[in-house]
């Protein structure tokens, strides 16, 4: 590990405790209670208090760990006592609610599953979101459906049915989002190409709006999840993916603006994985295979800010799957095979980078920050943790959980919830 800690560049991380400092002051705990969605409260990946465990793995500091059913990539959500884990059951769709004790509460199943086509693929990849009531699924299958807490559907809809064939190559992965008391799903594919607001309660459209850009074979596919958040005052959805960042009103579906030239040479299969690490000042895009790295401000954006809002650009940085952590004024980017990098998020100046221990496998899931440790999760099942002490970043434990991991880890409460290929783990502190 001497050796690991002695690749990190300069960098100063007491300013960074700092920021975590206030942070935590100003973050309510209610906000921190329940992580409801894929990248947790705020949609970025950051669990700012608590004291997380370091060292565990399959068999050691394991709370409790339940069998799942079937194959599943999507991270868990949660809510109160109940854990919501969409996976495969008994062939097809599938959801699951354990409770905080690893007690199974109901499952329910949806109709014929569509499975996975990749390797780490599966029909179940877009990760549940929940809000006090209800809880919304969806699967590769194009089905999406809202359940009430206790596991009663409130309504199903197929999105092939309403609005035309699944042309994605690969596995369907966006993840829903909440938006304006609308559950809001993005379609990005080759021809029809949407975003649509299914009212909570009923199933009904809010609204449902085109996104469709003229790109080369395969570049308008992502498998991206949008983020939605407060800026400038506007419920806004901020959507990454056919080679292009745009904003969207939340209430209405109406555009607000969007940035283009993520594909200058207009080249073939620049397909999109890596979500894009939004705030209310900033956007970080990976782009271009993980080859490309920029960032744009959003702040009083109106129309096409291809150029007006652009901050920075990296050539021959990125990543092509794990979408990067922005909090405060860091960004934290994994790359694909374990280069971490610290970046200033205004500047893309470089604050510091390090090389995880090499392994068997690629880096799939994303990076979370919980606390002062950042946990980072190997396709092996391996998950590093990484803390922040003093001005260094040390790689404190490689932890082993026996099975491949693919989903993103959730830390809750000072636990951790790790999602393998075959069971769900809940580490204690």
């Amino acid at each position: 590990m001497t050796k690991i800690n002695d690749q990190i560049q300069g960098h100063t991380m007491n300013r960074y405790l700092l920021l975590l400092a206030s942070m935590i002051l100003t973050v309510p705990a209610s906000a921190q209670e329940n992580w409801p969605q894929w990248r947790g409260p705020d949609g970025n990946g950051v669990a700012v208090t608590g004291d997380y465990p370091v060292t565990f793995s399959g068999l050691k500091n394991v709370k409790w760990k339940a069998e799942l059913p079937g194959r599943g990539s999507s991270t868990p959500a949660v809510w109160g006592d109940s854990i919501f884990v969409t996976c495969s059951i008994d062939g097809e769709d599938g959801a699951i609610c354990f409770g905080f004790d690893g007690k199974e509460k109901w499952r329910q199943k949806f109709g014929k599953e569509k499975p996975g086509k990749h390797r780490n693929g599966s029909g179940s990849n877009a990760s549940p979101v929940v809000t006090d009531r209800y809880v919304v699924v969806y699967y590769k299958s194009s089905t999406v459906a809202c359940l009430t807490h206790a596991g009663n559907v409130v309504w199903k809809k197929n999105l092939i049915q309403e609005y035309g064939e699944d042309t994605l190559w690969w596995d369907r992965a966006t993840s829903p989002v909440l938006a304006a008391g609308n559950a809001v799903i993005a379609v990005m594919q080759e021809g029809g190409s949407y975003l649509v607001a299914f009212d909570l309660a009923s199933g009904d459209v809010a609204w449902k709006a085109p996104r469709d850009y003229d790109v080369n074979t395969e570049s308008n596919h992502a498998y991206t999840t949008p983020v939605a958040l407060n800026v400038d005052g506007r419920e806004t959805i901020v959507v990454w993916g056919a080679d292009h960042l745009d904003a969207w009103d939340a209430k209405s579906g109406e555009k607000l603006w969007q940035a283009g030239d993520f594909n200058p040479e207009n080249k073939q299969n620049w397909r999109a994985i890596a979500s894009a690490a939004v705030d209310s000042e900033v956007a970080i895009v990976p782009y271009g295979r993980g080859k490309f790295l920029r960032a744009m401000k959003l702040a009083n954006a109106s129309g096409d800010v291809t150029e007006s809002h652009r901050l920075w650009e990296k050539s021959g940085l990125g990543s092509d799957v794990p979408t990067p952590i922005l909090f405060g004024n860091q960004l934290i980017l994994l790359t694909d095979t374990g280069k971490v990098f610290c970046f200033d998020k205004t500047t893309g100046e470089e604050k510091w980078q390090v090389k995880l221990p090499k392994g068997r496998g690629k880096y799939f899931a994303s990076p979370v920050v919980a606390g002062d440790s950042i946990f980072f999760t190997r396709e092996d099942g391996v998950i590093m943790v990484a803390k922040l002490t003093g001005d260094t970043l040390k790689i404190f434990a490689e932890n082993k959980m026996g099975e491949p991991t693919i989903a993103t880890p959730v830390p809750i409460r000072e636990h951790l919830l790790v999602r393998g290929e075959k069971h769900l783990f809940l580490i204690g502190g």
